[in-house]
């Protein structure tokens, strides 16, 4: 530790949040994006908050079972290596992903979890919109429909993917699949339940819950050509 830095400073730059503006994207190049920041990062790198819509896709997570895809038809199906089972996702949802030293900020997956579905929840809540979790399907309800998945994986004691919350879409594809393995579950958007609503606002209103329930003392958002995704790798 260098002379200048007391233990407290190196704890409080552990709790920064360096938050990336994606804008609409495809799935394959940020979620290589994803693994590239995970498998190359130190105990010293800052945690990453990406922010972003996808181009229309169906990503299957590790415990996806092929009898869950009704009939995708000409949207392409991924097969990703999140927890979880099929989702949609598409312009009009808003996509949060979480690239975080799990095992530095002390939270267990159950803590996790229910961090990031409380965000949610009180971002909705925001909007006049009541929402709820359930303890054995991850995720946040509104009056039994859907309305924000979630899907993690943990590498070493750091996490990517994240979470998507159905802002203002195209809620069609859902039919052609059973959401996140449940037949017949309903997804409901933010649109349905109080008409138009700007995703960039709701995007600010979901970075700074996410930094008040992840516990980070400060953010910092990262411009320019530091979104830039080439190839699968991000630059930074």
């Amino acid at each position: 530790m260098p002379p200048s830095q007391t233990p407290a400073a190196v704890e409080a730059q552990k709790r920064v949040l360096a938050v990336r503006e994606l804008g609409l994207q495809a799935y394959l190049p940020v979620w290589q994006a994803m693994q590239d920041f995970t498998n190359n990062r130190t105990p010293e790198s800052t945690d990453q908050l990406w922010l972003l819509q996808h181009q229309a896709v169906f990503t299957q997570g590790q415990a996806g079972k092929p009898e869950h895809l009704l009939v995708p038809g000409d949207i392409p199906v991924v097969q990703a290596d999140r927890g979880g089972q099929v989702t949609y996702h598409g312009p009009g949802q808003l996509v949060a992903y979480v690239l975080l030293d799990v095992r530095r900020l002390g939270f267990g997956v159950r803590d996790l979890v229910s961090r990031i579905e409380q965000s949610l929840i009180e971002l909705l809540d925001s909007y006049g919109i009541r929402a709820a979790a359930k303890s054995d399907a991850p995720g946040v309800y509104v009056e039994g429909a859907k309305i924000a998945s979630l899907g993690l994986r943990i590498r070493n004691g750091r996490c990517f993917h994240g979470l998507a919350l159905n802002v203002d879409m195209d809620l069609e594809p859902f039919a052609r699949i059973n959401p996140c393995g449940y037949a017949g579950l309903r997804m409901t958007q933010m649109r349905e339940l109080i008409g138009p609503v700007a995703i960039d606002a709701v995007s600010d209103r979901l970075r700074a819950q996410l930094v008040k329930h992840l516990g980070y003392l400060e953010q910092t958002t990262l411009t320019g050509e530091q979104t830039t995704l080439t190839g699968g790798t991000q630059t930074l």
